[in-house]
């Protein structure tokens, strides 16, 4: 039953968020790497679940897509060739929606970059709207098939093209080539040409690259199974959304967009964590209410998988210990200090 206590989670976490990779935290906190590991697997499902019932009938006026490249295990072309390589490697697509007003990342799906994927996410992207949007694009083509079939008519949607041309210099190796130009291109509905844009979303897949160790180009940091690479990306939107303050709004997204009405710390992360637990692992405990053998009054004790036992004392009648267990015993498993 030993465990991380709040201070010790939101410390790592906080590296986590803040592009730091898992052997450097175990290096900072000296905490395994398998702790580490598997704290991050739990706080992305958390943050995950959390914002998946929070980002609900949000009033966004416009709303900007993209698609981030990162790759699992081994990049496509390599993956014939690696040893023991898993069934989920080879490149992977980040699908980011973002409001342009309150920077809040809507909807976000990890997955191919082909047209299962784009329905899937524009999908869940209406499913978050309460109102007529207007959406913008890059050029790729699922984009405008999926918008068409999920909105209909119900959108104003237009795709912004970007133009590429030759580098007149040496060609440098990971070097991207030169844009020349962008075609605004209305699709459906009457999209406001001052709003088609694409800048918002991609400086929000910018921040992801530097937030997330994983997504780091050339290094040895990227991700070697995609639960692991999806529970970072859940983690980064989490805290992005309402942890970290915008520079520019000078509040969180969350907050500008009226999802939360706080400043959120990451102790506030921790606790979502721990309600996430509580309610999908089955307790490794007991609650069992005793009668004081001399003397009247009763007690609850609490006894543990591994033999260990609590006792609470101070309970005038059965119905006020059973009582406790109802509402404050939830309370008390949170604050209870960690065992040695």
């Amino acid at each position: 039953m030993n465990r991380l206590d709040r201070k010790t989670r939101a410390q790592i976490l906080h590296l986590l968020c803040e592009g730091q990779s898992i052997r450097a935290v175990t290096r900072l906190t000296g905490c395994s790497k398998n702790t580490v590991a598997k704290l991050l697997v739990e706080a992305g499902h958390a943050c995950a679940a959390y914002q998946d019932k929070a980002l609900r009938n949000l009033s966004c006026k416009r709303v900007q897509m993209d698609e981030i490249w990162s790759f699992v295990y081994a990049k496509n072309a390599n993956v014939k060739d690696a040893k023991a390589a898993p069934a989920t490697a080879g490149d992977v697509w980040t699908w980011t929606a973002i409001d342009a007003d309150s920077k809040l990342i809507v909807s976000w799906l990890l997955g191919a970059r082909d047209m299962d994927a784009a329905l899937a996410f524009t999908a869940d992207l209406r499913s978050r709207l309460s109102n007529r949007v207007q959406l913008t694009s890059d050029g790729h083509r699922p984009y405008l098939t999926a918008v068409d079939a999920v909105f209909g008519d119900d959108v104003d949607y237009a795709m912004l093209v970007k133009l590429y041309g030759a580098d007149p210099q040496a060609e440098v190796r990971y070097s991207p080539a030169k844009c020349i130009g962008a075609e605004k291109k209305p699709k459906i509905g009457s999209p406001d040409q001052k709003h088609i844009s694409t800048s918002y979303v991609e400086r929000s897949n910018l921040t992801m690259r530097m937030h997330m160790r994983r997504f780091t180009r050339l290094t040895n940091a990227f991700s070697k199974k995609v639960e692991n690479h999806a529970a970072a990306i859940a983690l980064h939107t989490m805290y992005y959304n309402f942890v970290r303050i915008h520079q520019t709004l000078k509040v969180t997204p969350a907050m500008a967009a009226g999802v939360t009405d706080k400043l959120w710390e990451m102790e506030d992360l921790v606790a979502v964590l721990e309600q996430w637990e509580l309610a999908n692992f089955k307790p490794e405990y007991q609650f069992v209410v005793r009668r004081y053998a001399i003397g009247k009054g009763h007690s609850v004790s609490v006894l543990w998988r591994g033999g260990e036992v609590d006792t609470i004392f101070g309970f005038d009648k059965e119905a006020d210990a059973l009582e406790w267990i109802r509402d404050k015993s939830r309370a008390w498993l949170l604050e209870r200090p960690v065992r040695a």
